[in-house]
């Protein structure tokens, strides 16, 4: 696009504009829905719960994902001369780099020191959620090539017109990071752990696929973590109480403060999210003597299951391991989910049935002088992802002669 500024704040050329949207609201619901991918309706397109409407007005409306908390909406909107909404980013004006699981701190650092202005930059995510999504979202209807192209060219317009170091695609399809690489953006790798179900009808066919010996040590495990009278449940729709969100924003607060220092969402998030997608969660919740003392919320996607936080007021042997992976896995095999998503890093997953899967990120760099010290170190990080990768694949519990 040969572009310019109209003096409000607008990029525009002749038949596009790439406007800034200080808020989720600035977006009427119906013209976040027609985004491919939103809404469970939308299920062909891969419907994800976490970049839906109910979900990320809930992060603002609740005050998580506000400026005062460093994320200050700056959703990009692509309109058409007409004023119409071809497509979307879900993007942020960051002063830190909290709450976003792709770690850039090395980057901030070198360039400070340098002299450079590292901060604000611009985050495309989802906040605080390692989960990937679309993040070029593209009206239904229009021409994904043509539009995905055109948000990826706004956003590095955006970029330059702000006067910020960087904007940074996290968590993003590969098909979105394949257009912002053609665009100039640099591609980043990491790794993650998810559970693939290979069309099992039990939790049994699973066990079949894993070697004798990991056979038994999962079995053993998920007996010992529900011994001393432990039972669980799965809670969704209906059965999402507010007494049910205070046990679990209590689990929360306590191991969120314990690990992190300040946890980043508060309790009425989880009321929000409560009232707007209540079809769309799993709580999975252990309980003993009557009473709730560990939980674990995930989001129910048309063909995955995303695992999100964990809490427990009560250690257990291996509850942990029970309530955010086994029960994922049961759940996903019952509802015939494709993956389950457990969320960030964490090797202790592979024992469990989880497997490598490389995440990508596409960052653009204003400073030539970064973008080529960046450049350099990500084709050395994406060697050392592939490496590693492929080593632990080489060590999953799965049986060998299934793979062969």
């Amino acid at each position: 696009m040969d572009q310019g500024d109209d003096g409000d704040g607008q990029t525009v050329d002749a038949e596009y504009a790439i406007r800034i949207a200080a808020g989720i609201g600035a977006f009427t619901c119906e013209e976040w829905d027609g985004l491919a991918g939103t809404t469970r309706s939308d299920a062909e397109n891969g419907y994800n719960p976490l970049v839906s409407y109910a979900f990320l007005s809930a992060l603002e409306d609740s005050g998580c994902a506000v400026r005062r908390t460093g994320w200050q909406g700056h959703h990009l909107r692509l309109e058409n001369g007409q004023g119409t909404l071809l497509g979307a980013v879900p993007c942020y004006l960051k002063s830190h780099s909290q709450g976003e699981y792709v770690f850039d701190h090395g980057w901030s650092d070198a360039f400070e020191r340098a002299g450079g202005r590292y901060y604000p930059k611009l985050q495309c995510s989802v906040p605080f959620t390692p989960v990937t999504g679309p993040r070029l979202l593209v009206s239904r209807g229009q021409h994904s090539g043509t539009v995905k192209a055109g948000l990826a060219e706004g956003l590095k317009a955006v970029t330059e017109r702000l006067g910020v170091s960087s904007a940074h695609v996290t968590f993003a399809q590969e098909s979105d990071v394949d257009v912002l690489e053609a665009a100039g953006f640099l591609h980043r790798t990491d790794q993650q752990f998810h559970f693939v179900n290979e069309g099992f009808s039990t939790y049994d066919d699973f066990l079949a696929t894993l070697a004798s010996r990991k056979r038994k040590a999962m079995k053993k495990e998920r007996r010992e973590a529900l011994a001393d009278g432990i039972s669980i449940d799965w809670l969704t729709g209906k059965d999402l109480t507010e007494r049910a969100w205070d046990d679990f924003f209590a689990f929360y607060m306590d191991t969120g403060s314990r690990k992190w220092g300040r946890p980043y969402l508060n309790r009425e998030f989880f009321s929000l999210i409560g009232e707007r997608m209540a079809e769309d969660i799993l709580l999975v919740m252990a309980r003993r003597n009557g009473r709730y003392i560990a939980g674990a919320i995930n989001f129910i996607g048309s063909d995955a299951l995303y695992g999100r936080n964990w809490g427990c007021i009560e250690d257990h042997p291996f509850l942990h391991f029970e309530v955010c992976y086994h029960q994922a896995i049961d759940f996903a095999i019952e509802r015939k989910l494709k993956v389950v998503e457990a969320g960030a890093q964490g090797e202790h997953k592979l024992a469990r049935g989880y497997r490598p899967v490389i995440m990508h990120s596409a960052h653009y760099i204003a400073h030539p002088g970064l973008r080529n010290a960046v450049a350099d170190y990500l084709r050395r990080e994406r060697r050392e992802v592939e490496r590693t990768s492929e080593y632990l694949e080489e060590h999953t519990p799965f049986r060998k002669d299934l793979e062969e």
